[in-house]
């Protein structure tokens, strides 16, 4: 079941994007190169810890090698990991490519925000099979969301909006407020049904997945 917050908003002029939680399956891919799916989820959180903790922009590979230390993995399963990112690996959630195709047709300027390396963005962004009109990396912003410069550069990349004007669609927890507190209105496809952390601004739509996101737009158009 999905959760609205009726507050007005709107109307849009773009959609930015979460790319690894919301619109990517990420973490089956370090489940597999782990091999254990507690261990692979343990990975994946330590790494999120860190880049959402960082601000200034430190290279997303070392910091995945350090999560990967930290847990008891190898430098080698890094290195997968990262080899197989970079190759194409990573999946878009079932209902993400409909979704994408929807937008286009409809016009819709997309952006994705996300915390990696720009080589790593480009590879996820490129196996949607969606062609976003930008991809701002933590790499390109300087620094890793929740940073407020991470979303802004993400609002300078679609032509300068401002913030009310571009949706923002959150996978993870923490760009509810990071996005919100910038002043983007947040479509949260909440998959792990976690709560909206505290002190957040309220998301527009707290929805299991993406699906719900055309129909939300189409109310919010400019």
């Amino acid at each position: 079941m999905s959760e609205q917050d009726n507050r007005s908003a709107g109307p849009f002029r773009a959609v930015a994007f979460d790319l690894l939680t919301a619109l990517m399956d990420s973490w089956s891919l370090w489940v597999a190169v782990a091999g254990e799916d507690a261990l692979g989820r343990r990975w994946r959180r330590e790494s999120l810890q860190r880049v959402t903790t960082a601000g200034a922009y430190r290279p997303y590979e070392v910091i995945v090698r350090e999560a990967a230390q930290t847990v008891g993995l190898t430098q080698v399963r890094a290195d997968e990991l990262l080899e197989r990112w970079a190759s194409g690996e990573l999946r878009p959630w079932p209902e993400a490519h409909d979704v994408l195709v929807q937008l286009a047709s409809e016009g819709w300027k997309t952006a994705v925000v996300t915390n990696c390396s720009q080589r790593l963005a480009e590879a996820a962004a490129s196996a949607t099979g969606h062609a976003f009109d930008a991809i701002v990396s933590a790499e390109r912003a300087g620094v890793y969301k929740t940073d407020p410069r991470a979303y802004q550069a993400g609002l300078a990349a679609l032509g300068n909006l401002a913030p009310v004007e571009v949706l923002f669609v959150a996978g993870s927890a923490h760009d509810v407020p990071g996005a919100g507190l910038v002043g983007m209105p947040v479509y949260w496809s909440n998959r792990f049904h976690d709560k909206v952390p505290a002190g957040a601004p309220l998301p527009l739509l707290n929805a299991p997945d993406l699906r719900q996101l055309p129909g939300l737009l189409a109310t919010k158009r400019d």
